[in-house]
C-alpha cells in the first residue's frame, strides 16, 4: 500500500477521503495548520519538506477563501518534486472556467499549476457539496423572507461520495483531467429551499431575485453545472435527513 499525505485532512472533505484512505490499508499523513505532526500552513511552508518526503502521493484537499491557494500550491508542488512524489490528486469545481467568479478563477490556475508541475497529476472537478447549500439556505432563512437568486439551479453531491472518488484516483495511476462529478439531480434554488423549509419545519416565504453582473449570468445559463455527469446518488432531501437524524442522537 501507499504512503499518502491529505493536506486539509480535518476538513469536511480531507478527513472523509482520509478515513477512506486509511480503511483501504494506505499510510496517511493528515497536513492542516494545527494538526500535529505535520501541522503545516502551506503559504508559508514551514516544514512541508519533512511532511512531503517519503509519500508516493499527495491528494490536495486544502483551500482557503482568504486567498493564498496559489501561493500554497507552488510550495506544495516545489516540494513535492523535491521529493520525488509520483503523483499529486487535485479537488477542484465544475465550471471554473465558466464562472467568472474570484474563488473560481484561483481554483483554475491552481489547476494549471499542477498540469505544468512536471508532476504526475489528477484533477477531480464536483459541482458544490450540500453543506454549502444547506449554509446559504440558513443564511437566507434568517430574514422573514428567503431571498435567492433567481434563475439559478444548483447539482449539490454527498461529500462522501466525492472523498471515495478522491481514494479511488489516488490509489490508481495518474490520470490527468477525471471525468467531472456531478449531484443526481439539477435542482432551482426556490426548489431546494422548499426541502430545506420542509426539513427544518420553518415557515418563510422564498423570493427569487434577479441580480447583474456576469458571474450571475453565466450562473443563469448553468455554467457550474454537469447535467451530463450527474453520476452522484444522495439527494439534497437525504442529506438533510441524515443529519436531522444525527442531531438527534
Amino acid at each position: 500500500m501507499s504512503t499518502i499525505l491529505v493536506t486539509g485532512g480535518t476538513g469536511t472533505l480531507g478527513r472523509l477521503v482520509t478515513e477512506r484512505l486509511r480503511a483501504d490499508g494506505h499510510e496517511v499523513r493528515v497536513l492542516s495548520r494545527h494538526t500535529r505532526p505535520y501541522a503545516v500552513d502551506l503559504r508559508e511552508g514551514t516544514g512541508l519538506d519533512a511532511a512531503v518526503t517519503g509519500a508516493d502521493v499527495i491528494v490536495h484537499c486544502a483551500t482557503t477563501l482568504r486567498g493564498g491557494d496559489e501561493r500554497a500550491a507552488k510550495n506544495l508542488i516545489a516540494a513535492a518534486r523535491k521529493a520525488g512524489v509520483a503523483h499529486l490528486v487535485y479537488i477542484s469545481i465544475v465550471g471554473i472556467d465558466r464562472v467568472p467568479l474570484g474563488y473560481y478563477k484561483t481554483k483554475l490556475a491552481v489547476e494549471r499549476l499542477i498540469e505544468e508541475s512536471g508532476l504526475g497529476w489528477t484533477v477531480l472537478r464536483t459541482t458544490q457539496f450540500h453543506d454549502l447549500v444547506l449554509r446559504i439556505m440558513e443564511a437566507s432563512a434568517k430574514l422573514p423572507v428567503m431571498l435567492l437568486p433567481g434563475g439559478v439551479s444548483d447539482q449539490p453531491i454527498e461529500v462522501g461520495e466525492v472523498a471515495a472518488r478522491l481514494a479511488q484516483l489516488a490509489a490508481g495511476p495518474p490520470a490527468g483531467r477525471a471525468e467531472d462529478m456531478g449531484g443526481p439531480e439539477v435542482r432551482t434554488f426556490p426548489d431546494l429551499a422548499r426541502a430545506y423549509l420542509r426539513a427544518s419545519g420553518k415557515r418563510r416565504r422564498v423570493l427569487p431575485v434577479r441580480l447583474a453582473g456576469r458571474t450571475y449570468r453565466a450562473a443563469r445559463a448553468g455554467g457550474h453545472l454537469t447535467p451530463e455527469r450527474a453520476v452522484g446518488k444522495g439527494t439534497f432531501e437525504e442529506y438533510l435527513a441524515a443529519r436531522s437524524s444525527g442531531a438527534r442522537r
